[in-house]
């Protein structure tokens, strides 16, 4: 079924959880699968989230106060330490490969070659669902089908990485496959351009696009106003304030990098990186309410009602009848056709097992098939030829730099400092803060609470100059274990610091990021703040190390926020993500 735009009205779906290897950006598929999200199970499977009427804003602030006062608040004096300004060494936080393992292995006594893909093409099926697994599929039957080169029997093994993930594995080193399939061509541009390697073997695999879906009503009155969708007049809205957009985080997400491209292309098309195009991009932040760590975030903030429109993949979109049904699809960008890149300098044989295993992707009834997974779908878009990925590395910079436009954040860090954290868990959590603040832009303000059973404010709201960088290193390295778990009280303590920066900071970004192992069993509840903490209006991400990441679902879940899951393995280089996209 071919198409350039979807419409609809239907029901509203269930909140998703993609149970996978590999964390979300993109909701099962990637584009925007950012590494934080794949390790989740459904909520559909358990209870739902707790239903929060919010109290108005007066009401909340009074009720802030009123709890805070409650507790007994203690403020450490502060303990400078030397800063490492030391850019941080990728490989060196990145885990261990197999802690992504081989979705398709090879077979034995086989010549092989191993390819890593985008997720949303070689994830496993959860639920009878196999939307997401067509290139396992064709890497099975390859292996089944007994075929050999030169007399040699061969055989391909298929690694599933969202494609920013990918990119920071073969750039550091750590990790280079013989091949690599992204969602699109800007990423194999990109490694070009930075030096690696990389021989575009196909320029298609399979079909998708990237899209701006809109709900109905929306989109209609987005044609009456600007004739056409597309990302020029998308960011013409925006920065006048007509219409509220979310698109996933450029560093990890296909989707997200395309949508960045695009943009800078929009306003300059000789040089999307000119002074003209940084200005729009600026432009164009200072009315997004947030760039969402994972889809997931997103499109639950557009059910919402958050959001007017966000960025998605056409083959997520087709397999998803409540957007489908409720919301018109505008392709946008480049195309998202899975270009192949072998990387290295690959021996000859494996370039020619490579071809082989394109060819056999390649066969109509090998496309058929992708045709049922929701490839295929829109083979008349032509995409934007113009937009180059050499350009990526200089956006996602760019990004890193504009993201807040021209608005400060101001961030309180909330960490957990039980019993329960001694050991591994404090440690890593100590490492992640340290490591992550060096992405921390200094014109930032950065506050940090500590709670046990007893909530510290380690380093009050300061801006995040060097001097202030100091205090946070001393206070973190200076963080010690024992007693039990408010960490309600700590949240209060954080909303409280923030309410009383505002009035000298009107129009700053502001939001929490809690660091816990579990459950909150000492101070106040969910029941008693989730109300106050609604009303006042302030994002709290939470990262969950081992944690019970049902309720800090909950507690992200109240303001638009992510939740993210951590391990021993995994928590310096999600939290470095998390800071390089957010902060």
């Amino acid at each position: 079924m071919p198409l350039n735009i979807l419409k609809a009205n239907g029901t509203k779906s269930k909140k998703t959880r993609a149970l996978v290897l590999v964390l979300i950006f993109s909701a099962a598929a990637v584009s925007g699968l950012t590494y934080l999200l794949v390790k989740y199970t459904s909520r559909d499977l358990g209870p739902k989230a707790p239903k929060v009427e919010a109290l108005n804003e007066a009401k909340a602030v009074e009720t802030l106060n009123r709890l805070y006062n409650t507790l007994n608040v203690i403020t450490l004096p502060p303990i400078k330490e030397n800063v490492d300004l030391e850019a941080v060494d990728m490989a060196s936080i990145l885990p261990d490969i197999e802690k992504f393992p081989l979705q398709v292995g090879p077979v034995p006594d086989t010549m092989w070659v191993e390819i890593v893909s985008s997720v949303e093409k070689a994830t496993p099926g959860q639920g009878g669902s196999d939307t997401n697994s067509w290139l396992l599929s064709m890497a099975e039957k390859f292996n089944e089908a007994d075929i050999s080169q030169k007399g040699r029997n061969v055989s391909v093994a298929i690694r599933a990485l969202p494609s920013g993930l990918a990119m920071d594995y073969i750039k550091s080193g750590k990790y280079v496959p013989d091949a690599f399939t992204p969602s699109n061509i800007l990423w194999g541009e990109a490694l070009k351009a930075s030096g690696i390697p990389a021989k575009l073997l196909a320029e298609k695999l399979i079909g998708n696009v990237a899209g701006i879906v809109i709900h109905k009503a929306k989109y209609d009155e987005f044609i009456r106003k600007y004739q056409t969708v597309d990302v020029k007049t998308l960011s013409a809205a925006v920065a006048e304030g007509s219409f509220v957009m979310g698109y996933t985080n450029p560093m990890a997400s296909s989707t997200g990098a395309n949508f960045l491209m695009s943009l800078l292309y929009s306003a300059n098309e000789a040089n999307p990186l000119s002074p003209e195009s940084q200005q729009a991009f600026e432009k164009f932040q200072n009315n997004v309410p947030f760039v969402a760590y994972t889809t997931l975030q997103m499109t639950e903030s557009a059910k919402s009602g958050a959001l007017d429109g966000f960025v998605f993949e056409l083959q997520q979109f087709v397999n998803s009848p409540d957007l489908v049904n409720n919301y018109v699809f505008t392709p946008f960008g480049v195309r998202h056709d899975s270009p192949v890149y072998a990387l290295g300098n690959l021996e000859r044989d494996k370039i020619e097992l490579l071809t082989m295993f394109i060819t056999y992707c390649r066969f109509p009834e090998s496309q058929d098939l992708a045709r049922k997974a929701g490839f295929n779908q829109n083979e008349a878009y032509p995409g934007e030829p113009k937009i180059r990925g050499q350009f990526l590395s200089m956006a996602q910079s760019l990004f890193k730099e504009k993201k807040t436009g021209n608005r400060e954040i101001m961030a309180v860090f909330v960490a957990d400092t039980s019993g329960s954290m001694a050991g591994a868990p404090l440690r890593l959590l100590k490492q992640s803060l340290i490591h992550g603040s060096k992405s921390i832009d200094s014109n930032n303000y950065i506050g940090l609470v500590q709670f046990s059973d007893q909530v510290q404010i380690a380093v009050p709201l300061q801006q995040f100059d060097l001097n202030q960088r100091s205090i946070f290193t001393g206070a973190v390295n200076n963080m010690s274990s024992g007693g039990g778990t408010a960490m309600y009280d700590g949240l209060i303590t954080a909303e409280k610091m923030l309410h009383d920066a505002k009035p000298a900071h009107p129009s700053a970004k502001m939001m929490i990021i809690v660091l816990t192992d579990g459950e909150s069993v000492n101070g106040y509840s969910f029941a008693e703040t989730a109300p106050m903490f609604k009303g006042l209006k302030i994002p709290i991400y939470t990262i969950g190390y081992n944690a019970n990441l049902a309720i800090l679902e909950d507690v992200s879940a109240l303001n638009e926020a992510a939740s993210l899951a951590a391990d021993t393995d995994d928590v310096v280089y999600q939290i470095q993500s998390f800071f390089n996209a957010e902060m």
